[in-house]
Order: C-alpha cells, then structure tokens, then sequence
C-alpha cells in the first residue's frame, strides 16, 4: 500500500511512499482510507520521535475492507470513521473496532474524517463537567479544532459559552457557532463559571482556574501553549465562594463507549447538525505545502487529505 511514511531524509521528514500493509488483530477490521485530517499536535508530539518508516496519524475515514475476525464492529463495505494512535496516514488501516463508529450511507468522508480527535475529545471533556444546562462553561483556544466543536456541543447542551480566541477577527465566526461571548484572554471572563474546558495550558490554564466558582470543574485537554502552568501561593485554596473547585486531566482515549459517540458524531455531521471548519482539502499527493501550514499551525482550520 501507498502511506505518508516517516523519513528524516525527505523535506517534512514525510514521503508518500509503497509499505507493507497491516496486518489486523482478531479485534481489529481493516479499513481502506478514503480521506484523513491533520492535527498540529501530530506533528508536535508524534513525529519527531516516530522511526523511519513508521505510519503515523490519528484520523480517517474510509470504507472497511475486512471486517474483525472476532465477530466485533461493522461488516464489510460500511462507511466509518475510525480513532487511533497510528497508521491514519495510508492506504489501509488496522483499527480497534471499539475506535470505530459508523458512517451514513452517502456521507462525504472528507469532512467525516476531521471528526475522531477534535469532536470527540470535545464531547467527551464537556460531560465531565456534569449538567450544563443554564451554566456558565470557559473555552480556551476556541477558534481551534477542538474549541469550534466545544462551542457547538455546549450550546447544544444549554450552556452560556464564553470563548476565549486571540484573534479578534474569529469573533463573528464562534458566535455564529452558538458563543455567547468572545473574549480575547482569560481575564475578560468577569463572572465565575462551572466548568472550563482548557486547551492551552500554561498561564491560561491558572488564569481560568481563578475564573471557576463554587463546585466548579477545570477539564484540560489541550497544551498548545507549551508553557508551564505555575499557580501563585495560595491561589488553590478555598474561600466561600471558590471552595470545592477541581482540576480534571483527560486522555481521548481512555473509558468505553468512544465507538457509540463516533457514530453519534456522525449523524450529527450528516444531518447538518455539526460544522467542521475545513480550511484546505485537496488529494494527498499534492499537499506538502498544507502539511507545512498544518505542523506550523497557520492553517485556520482543519486540513482534509483525499486519498486517489
């Protein structure tokens, strides 16, 4: 099969070039890719340590080829979207049938595929906050992947959703997205909130503690700042108003269910009841200069890849 595979000797560390396909567990179907998205994070945490030769890649969409030996997951030439640590970026992939979730037939895959990492770490870091219907929810980092989604899915929850974005002109665009407010930094955030969805790390993540009233949750999810998170002396204690706050780390991966909230991601997508934000797609044999974008975080919005 033909894959995007790690090589330090090509511009990019990147070549699509022929590998051996993969080969599936008795857990696993095998999937053949039709189109796949790209996060920054791939680049920044995955890539400089992935060996020559390796298929990275954590999102895609395709049609299963082979379906799981052990009778799990869908049949053979369903539409799905499928979740992973690896093997995104070629041709076939072997998956986890509990990281695969169904397709409406007739579905565009290319926007299907931006889907995996962004919405459902999105879906899954909101339920942790508990109830937010009528209830006050922070996100950082609102005008990325993961924020656009957040706004969507808080909103729909019942939530007030107070985005922070630095980019002023975003503001139009996440409040069309369901935003009750765009801010520019942490500290515009006036009333105390329930819950905080941070995907920054760093100052803001300190900074949106401080914002969280009584009973209040802090979900991080996201590092994009690579800065150290330094709580001043005595900033986590109590008082009448700020007691009973918490601080919840969150790994996409972890718990059951993520094939049931794919599928459900999905048909939200198909039926118009979910927006990606796609920025550039194009076929994978011409995209070094989005992938470029994409590893520099320029791009604004998802990258989609057509596999030919």
């Amino acid at each position: 099969m033909r894959a995007l595979t790690v090589d330090r000797t090509a511009p990019g560390l990147l070549r699509l070039a022929d590998t051996a396909a993969p080969v599936p567990a008795p857990h696993q179907a095998l999937v053949r890719v039709r189109a796949i998205s790209l996060n920054p994070a791939e680049f920044r945490y995955v890539l400089p340590g992935a060996p020559d030769g390796a298929v990275i890649g954590w999102d895609a969409a395709g049609m299963v080829e082979q379906a799981a030996a052990d009778g799990s997951g869908p049949a053979v030439g369903t539409p799905v979207i499928t979740l992973g640590l690896s093997g995104a970026w070629g041709e076939l992939r072997a998956v986890d049938t509990a990281l695969i979730g169904t397709v409406p037939d007739g579905a565009d895959l290319g926007p299907m595929s931006t889907l995996p990492v962004a919405a459902t770490t999105a879906l899954r870091a909101l339920r942790k906050l508990g109830p937010i219907l009528g209830r006050r929810v922070l996100i950082t980092s609102a005008a990325g992947a993961v924020g656009r989604f957040a706004i969507q899915l808080a909103a729909r929850g019942g939530a007030h959703v107070s985005a922070v974005s630095r980019n002023p002109a975003r503001a139009d665009e996440l409040r069309a997205l369901g935003a009750n407010e765009v801010v520019t930094s942490v500290g515009e955030v006036t009333a105390p909130v329930h819950g905080v969805l941070d995907l920054v790390g760093g100052p803001d993540l300190t900074a949106a503690f401080q914002a969280l009233g009584e009973g209040g949750t802090l979900v991080t999810a996201g590092a994009a700042s690579s800065a150290a998170s330094a709580f001043e002396p005595g900033s986590l204690l109590a008082d009448p108003l700020r007691h009973d706050r918490s601080i919840v780390t969150f790994f996409l991966m972890s718990g059951e269910g993520i094939d049931a909230d794919l599928t459900w991601l999905a048909d939200e997508l198909a039926t118009g009841m979910l927006h990606p934000n796609i920025a550039w797609r194009g076929d994978w044999t011409d995209a070094a200069e989005t992938i470029e974008a994409v590893r520099e975080s320029r791009l604004p919005g998802k990258a989609v890849l057509d596999l030919s």
